[in-house]
């Protein structure tokens, strides 16, 4: 959801750029993890970019359009790789692929939704950073796990 949400932040190509990136590079972290080729600290990762994403929507800050697909894109690698390490044997690396990227794809429209939903509202930017500072406390709850 942070992804979509922190695209419409963003405005513009970014709403549909960021997300893209977002999955993209996770296509390449799940084929890092379907073939057993290891990736650092995936768990961290993951919880870091919960955190590093709800304080980029918390802070509301202007960032460039490449750094912002970059930003993401990292996150998206720990995130595939994840995906990519747990497939069951049985299952189609394509089909089992396609499954996680649209999943991701759709939640990413659903932040995408929430972000534009929050705009349309009054006092919307409060709204949104609140949303933010909240996703960041579950990204650091899951970091004190490890």
């Amino acid at each position: 959801l942070s992804v979509g949400m922190l695209s419409t932040q963003l405005g513009g190509r970014a709403i549909w750029t960021v997300p893209l990136a977002f999955v993209t590079f996770m296509l390449v972290g799940g084929i890092l993890g379907l073939y057993a080729i290891a990736v650092p600290f995936v768990e961290i990762g993951i919880a870091l970019s919960v955190l590093l994403l709800g304080l980029a929507i918390a802070f509301d800050r202007q960032i460039p359009l490449l750094f912002a697909m970059a930003f993401v894109g990292v996150f998206a690698i720990f995130h595939g790789h994840a995906h990519g390490a747990e497939m069951p044997e049985l299952a189609s690396p394509v089909l089992y692929a396609l499954g996680f990227l649209f999943g991701t794809a759709v939640i990413h429209l659903g932040g995408v939704m929430i972000g534009l939903g929050m705009q349309r509202m009054t006092g919307q930017r409060n709204l949104m950073r609140v949303t933010g500072v909240a996703i960041a406390a579950m990204g650091g709850y899951l970091l004190a796990g490890f």
